[in-house]
C-alpha cells in the first residue's frame, strides 16, 4: 500500500510523533494507520522506561473542582521549558479533569484512570514523553470531598492549595487559598501545633535570655516566655497570622466576623522533597573535549 502525505498527517495528528516515525510505522504496517498508532504507542512506551530514572523537579500543578470535590495534581518534567510546552500543558489538564471525573484518591489510581481520549493516564503519559523527549511523572494528587465550602487555586502553575471552609462564602474560601499559598502556615489552628515543637521553641528562648531576665520572678518570667511562645505559634498557623487580604485582621478575626472556620487545607508546590541535580555544562563540555 502506498504511504500518502494524508496518511501520515493523519497519523501525526492522531499520536503527536514525528513525520519520519509516522511514515516508518505506516511503512512497517503496510498503511494500517491503527496497527501504526499502537506500534507508536508501544515505542512510546519503551522511551518512557528510558527516561523513567532521570530526574523530574520541574513540572506544574493543576486543579479542578465542582460542587462537591477539589483536586490538586502535581505533573513534572524535567525542565521549565518543557513544563510550558503545550503537549505538556494539555496533558496535565486532561489529567486533572480525570483525577475530578474518576474520585482518584492515590497516584496508583490515578494512573489507571481514562482520559476523555480514551486511554488511561499513564498511557497518555508516555505519549507526552515521547513528544516532548523529557521524564514526565504524575507525582502527586490530592483530593477534598465536601457539602462546605471548596476552593482551589494555583498561583503561577507553581503553587497549589485546596481550603475547606464551613460557613462564610467562596469569596472567602478562595481569599484563604490565596493567603495559604503565599504563607504556606504549617498548622491550620494553635491546637495543631504539635506539643515538641512548642517545647523545643520554650528552650531556645530560655537559652537566647540574658541572665538578668532568667533571675526575675518565676511568675513574671513565664509571662515574658508565654508571650515569646504566643507570637512563635501565630506565625505557624493560619489562624494566627495576619491576613493577606486585610493585613489589619488576623484570619481568625476575619473568620470570626464572617462566621466561618477553616477544616482543613492542603498545599502542594511544584518539586518540593526532591533532590534536584545542578548540571555544570561547562565542565561536561571540557571534559568532552578533552580539555578537563
Amino acid at each position: 500500500m502506498e504511504i500518502t502525505a494524508s496518511l501520515v498527517k493523519e497519523l501525526r495528528e492522531r499520536t503527536g510523533a514525528g513525520m519520519m516515525e509516522c511514515k516508518k510505522a505506516l511503512g512497517e504496517t503496510a498503511g494500517d494507520i491503527d496497527a501504526a498508532a499502537e506500534a507508536l504507542r508501544k515505542s512510546g512506551l519503551a522511551k518512557a522506561d528510558k527516561k523513567a530514572d532521570r530526574v523530574a523537579a520541574e513540572g506544574r500543578i493543576v486543579a479542578t473542582q465542582d460542587d462537591r470535590a477539589a483536586v490538586l495534581v502535581e505533573i513534572n518534567s524535567e525542565t521549565d521549558f518543557v513544563a510550558k510546552d503545550d503537549n505538556f500543558l494539555r496533558f496535565t489538564e486532561a489529567v486533572a479533569q480525570a483525577a475530578l471525573a474518576s474520585g482518584a484518591a492515590d497516584i496508583d489510581a490515578l494512573k489507571a484512570a481514562k482520559l476523555a481520549s480514551g486511554e488511561t493516564v499513564e498511557e497518555a503519559r508516555a505519549a507526552v514523553i515521547a513528544k516532548v523527549g523529557e521524564n514526565v511523572q504524575v507525582r502527586r494528587i490530592v483530593r477534598m470531598e465536601s457539602s462546605h465550602n471548596l476552593a482551589a487555586y494555583v498561583h503561577g502553575g507553581r503553587i497549589g492549595v485546596l481550603v475547606e471552609l464551613q460557613g462564610g462564602d467562596a469569596d472567602l474560601a478562595r481569599g484563604l487559598a490565596m493567603h495559604v499559598a503565599a504563607m504556606n502556615p504549617p498548622h491550620n489552628k494553635a491546637a495543631d501545633v504539635p506539643a515538641e515543637f512548642i517545647e523545643k521553641e520554650k528552650e531556645i528562648e530560655l537559652a537566647k535570655m540574658s541572665d538578668k531576665d532568667k533571675n526575675k520572678p518565676a511568675d513574671i518570667l513565664e509571662k515574658i516566655i508565654s508571650g515569646k511562645l504566643n507570637k512563635i505559634v501565630n506565625e505557624v498557623t493560619l489562624y494566627g497570622q495576619p491576613y493577606v487580604l486585610d493585613t489589619d485582621k488576623t484570619v481568625e478575626a476575619t473568620l470570626k466576623a464572617a462566621g466561618a472556620d477553616v477544616l482543613g487545607f492542603k498545599r502542594l508546590a511544584v518539586g518540593e522533597g526532591i533532590e534536584k541535580v545542578v548540571e555544570d555544562y561547562a565542565a561536561e563540555v571540557m571534559k568532552q573535549a578533552g580539555l578537563a
